[in-house]
This record gives structure tokens, C-alpha cells and sequence, in this order.
């Protein structure tokens, strides 16, 4: 049951990336979806808290200063550059690039954390390099500098995420650390996202769901919608089930299928398609990502939470 719940869990969000393409075609803005996004999802944690694990919602001060770094670096920003890179290249490339982040926190908890890691570590660095070279078809300079630029940002934006985010779990329920950084995120757009220039109207304005779909109309709300409950805060609580069944390294690797999702609903849907070359390339990164993940002795990072092995009973 638990690889079932964490490729539930990969699949949402790996097609969350046409759904988010579809709202910013609509007229939405990166940050305003952001907004909507990360606002969302602390409304629905914090209500499951609420009758789930009230007490889990108290932190000191100290704890809330952490977490909210952590939401506007590794939650808003990161939510942000995602958002802006996917406008102009391909939604799979993106989220490729971002999830180089797994093998960035290796490399800094090797250099300046001195944990130890194997020597696959370095195969995976190699792998993920010569992989996305071919993927980004470097030698014809297609990708959209900006958009490449705003990809690896996010994947910096989420090394942070990860790197926080493994150790404030050690003393904090996942989902608690889910909520207080999701709302600090939240404020933090609400200040910056512009989010009172949005036409009401908008909402309930039929938006063309675009690519192969583009026949379909929907109002906006409604892709919104999904966007926030089953393309944010469902997959991450899938993925809190899935590790009452795997480790937490199997559930990383698992995780990894995003990645996969992301090439195939794109493809499908909005026919953002590959070259047979490039889909090569996207199987040595995925190849090097995932032995990232398991270069780390007894610690694996999560797109969706960062979590260390330990951290694997979670009150959900």
C-alpha cells in the first residue's frame, strides 16, 4: 500500500505542473498563484490539525523564526520560480532542474555538515550533469535562458526547503511544520503577490484547458481548486501515509516518479514532447537523482517534506 500511496502522491504532483500552466495562461500571475497555492494549503493543514493533533500547533519562538524563513526561501520563492519558469520552457525540463535540489543537499551535507556519504555521491553529480546537457540540448541553446535561470533558483529554493526542513521535523510533526510554513509563505505573498489587482470576475471566467484539451472549458475557480487540494496539500498527505509503510529512502526514490509524471501529462495534455535523445537524457538524470538519494547514510530528502529516516511514524 505505501508505493501506492507515494505514486498517488508523485502522479498529483507531477501533473499539477499543466494544471498551474493552464491558470497562468488564464491570466493569473506567478505569485498570485502562488498565493492561492500556498494559502490553501495552511487553510486545510491547519484544520486538520485543529481535530487531528491540536497540540502539535504550539512551537516557541525560536521554532517559528526557523519555519518562517523556511516558508518564504523554501515554500514562496521557491512556489514563485517554479511558477515563472514553467511560463517559458517546458513544464518536465523545469521540474528536472528543480529537483536537482536532491543532489545539492548531498554535496552541502557533505561539504559543510561533514556527513558521511557514499561514493555513489559523485557518480550521481556526473550522471545529473551530462544528463541535463542533453536534455537542455546545450549545443543548440533552444531553452529560454530566463526560464533555465528561474529552474535552478527553484532548485535552490527547495535544497533550502530540504535542508531546514530535515531537521525542524526531528522535534515537530510534519504536518505542523507543513502548516506555520505554508502561512509564513502566505504572508508573505499576501504582501508582495499583488493579489487585490485580480479581477473577481476572473474566477468564474471560462478558461480554455488548453494543448489537447483546449475544446474543454472550465471557469477558473475550478483548475484553482484543484490546483490547491488535490495538486498541493493531497499529494503531500499521501505522502505522509506512504511513509507509515516504506522507509523513508524508498519513499524518496518513489518520489522520484514525479519527475516522469510531469514529461508524461505534459506530453499528453499540452504536448510539451521530447526528442528519443533528450528522453535519454532525462533517464541518466533521474538515474543520478536517484542515486543522490541514497548517497546519504540513513537520510533521504522528499519533494514534498524534507524527512530524515528516523522521522518515518507521523501522526496523520
Amino acid at each position: 500500500m505505501g508505493y501506492v500511496f507515494a505514486l498517488c502522491a508523485a502522479l498529483l504532483f507531477g501533473a499539477n505542473g499543466s494544471v498551474s500552466k493552464v491558470l497562468l495562461d488564464a491570466g493569473l500571475e506567478p505569485a498570485q498563484l502562488t498565493l492561492f497555492r500556498v494559502g490553501g494549503t495552511a487553510l486545510i493543514a491547519g484544520i486538520v490539525l485543529a481535530f487531528a493533533n491540536r497540540s502539535a500547533l504550539r512551537v516557541s519562538g525560536r521554532q517559528l523564526a526557523v519555519l518562517a524563513t523556511m516558508g518564504v526561501v523554501g515554500v514562496a520563492l521557491l512556489q514563485f520560480t517554479y511558477a515563472v519558469a514553467i511560463t517559458v520552457i517546458p513544464i518536465g525540463i523545469t521540474l528536472l532542474m528543480e529537483f536537482t535540489a536532491v543532489l545539492m543537499v548531498a554535496v552541502v551535507a557533505f561539504f559543510f555538515f561533514h556527513e558521511e556519504v557514499k561514493a555513489r555521491l559523485w557518480i550521481s553529480i556526473a550522471l545529473v550533469l551530462i544528463g541535463l546537457a542533453v536534455v537542455a540540448q546545450i549545443w543548440n541553446s533552444e531553452l529560454n535562458p530566463f526560464g533555465v535561470v528561474m529552474a535552478f533558483s527553484a532548485a535552490v529554493c527547495l535544497a533550502t526547503y530540504f535542508l531546514i526542513g530535515e531537521r525542524v521535523v526531528n522535534t515537530l510533526s510534519p504536518m505542523a511544520v507543513a502548516f506555520w510554513s505554508m502561512a509564513a509563505a502566505t504572508v508573505f505573498w499576501l504582501l508582495f503577490s499583488g493579489w487585490w489587482n485580480i479581477d473577481l470576475a476572473l474566477f468564474g471566467t471560462p478558461v480554455s484547458l488548453s494543448g489537447n484539451l483546449a475544446t474543454i472549458q472550465l471557469p477558473l475557480v475550478f483548475p484553482l481548486l484543484w490546483n490547491v487540494v488535490l495538486g498541493s496539500f493531497a499529494p503531500f498527505f499521501l505522502s505522509l501515509i506512504a511513509l507509515q509503510y516504506l522507509t523513508a529512502t524508498a519513499a524518496g526514490v518513489v518520489a522520484s516518479a514525479e519527475v516522469v509524471f510531469a514529461f508524461l501529462v505534459a506530453w499528453l495534455w499540452l504536448g510539451q514532447g521530447l526528442g528519443p535523445l533528450q528522453v535519454v537524457g532525462v533517464v541518466v538524470v533521474l538515474a543520478g537523482i536517484v542515486l543522490a538519494q541514497t548517497a546519504r547514510i540513513n537520510k533521504v530528502v522528499l519533494a514534498d517534506l524534507a524527512i530524515t529516516a528516523e522521522d518515518t511514524d507521523v501522526i496523520v
